[in-house]
């Protein structure tokens, strides 16, 4: 297949791209590349790339691919909240106008990166494709979003499909550690201390990326008409863990470091455990191969060979909210977050 990978270039996609190239699929990539100062030790695969933020995408630049894989969006609930505004133009409405223009160009599949944080407020009880949808931040909410209204445009011709991800974690070459998992376990390393920044009885769903990144090519493997405008939980049921027990996991596995709870540490509203027997059951080859606990081991492995400090992942190069906080401050991005004009490319611009 020809394929279009949205935010190729960010946490996900620089894990799903290689894995998309050995499958033998001929892929493309569309990011405005904000996180490139943000590159982990890792190689990041090269694929011919459209260098454009979402909301910029024209029909003409869709002709001719078979699939869209959809990530590209403003990863978390922090950097959500920073303008809700924004999140809704670029994380809904960007969105959603790519599933049009891609629908009207003749693209026939279409894989949204959804997210299990649309339950949000749910609680203790096991949450299939069919629960109701509870977002407590303007993250999850676009997520709902997108799903009611690219499945709207759903037909003979145009197969959407939703990946509702659960939380991520994992090494990638843009590396992120503002997750839950990253976090802890670069914490342990670096201070002795897993530290739990809310009361630590939050449910959450937990997947590797290279799972997520399995998922998707499952989908443009599986026959149409079982993936047709279906949503599907991506992780394992196995693979809920509260946030206190995910911490014991890290202390087993970092050597010389103990559990503490950070001052006035809080419930999280974010509460959902999530049942995951849909994707194993209907998408063609796809067997999720880690656990929190392997993950957590190839965290501190990889982190143990490099090192991590705690400007790492509390400072702007690998967290997403700091990071995009800094490039404001510096003028490199506008109040709309898109990339200011350097006085060489104003210059190039007005010579051509």
């Amino acid at each position: 297949m020809r394929i279009l990978v949205t935010g190729h270039l960010g946490y996900i996609g620089t894990v799903l791209t290689p894995m998309l190239l050995a499958e033998g699929h001929e892929v493309v990539g569309l990011d405005s590349d904000l996180y490139r100062r943000c590159t982990f030790q890792e190689r990041i695969a090269q694929v011919p790339a459209i260098r454009k933020d979402l909301r910029d995408i024209s029909a003409s630049e869709l002709k001719g691919f078979d699939a869209v894989l959809h990530l590209a969006a403003l990863s978390n609930d922090p950097l959500g909240n920073l303008n809700p505004g924004l999140t809704e133009e670029i994380n809904w409405k960007a969105s959603v106008r790519l599933a049009e223009l891609a629908k009207a160009s003749g693209v026939r599949r279409f894989v949204f990166s959804s997210s299990c944080s649309t339950y949000g407020k749910a609680g203790d009880e096991f949450l299939n494709e069919s629960a109701e949808f509870h977002p407590v931040t303007p993250y999850g909410q676009t997520k709902v979003y997108v799903e009611r209204d690219v499945a709207a445009l759903a037909c003979a011709n145009f197969i959407p499909t939703y990946l509702r991800n659960a939380t991520a974690y994992g090494i990638s070459p843009r590396l992120r550690f503002d997750l839950v998992l990253n976090n802890l376990v670069a914490y342990a390393m670096a201070t002795g201390q897993v530290l739990i920044k809310s009361d630590g009885t939050p449910w959450r769903p937990l997947v590797h990326i290279a799972d997520i990144s399995r998922a998707f090519i499952s989908v443009l493997k599986t026959p149409e008409e079982l993936v047709y405008n279906q949503a599907f939980n991506i992780g394992q049921t196995s693979e809920n863990h509260r946030v206190s027990d995910l911490a014991e996991i890290v202390a087993r596995t970092v050597p010389n470091c103990k559990v503490e709870y950070a001052p006035g540490g809080s419930p999280d509203l974010r509460c959902y455990r999530v049942n995951c027997d849909k994707a194993a059951n209907t998408l063609v080859d796809f067997r999720p191969q880690w656990t929190a606990v392997t993950g957590a081991v190839e965290l501190y492995e990889t982190f143990k060979k490099v090192g991590v400090k705690v400007e790492d992942f509390e400072g702007p190069k690998f967290q997403r909210i700091a990071h995009i906080r800094k490039l404001l401050a510096e003028g490199l991005l506008d109040g709309s977050l898109r990339p200011v004009p350097s006085v060489k490319q104003v210059a190039e611009h007005a010579i051509h």
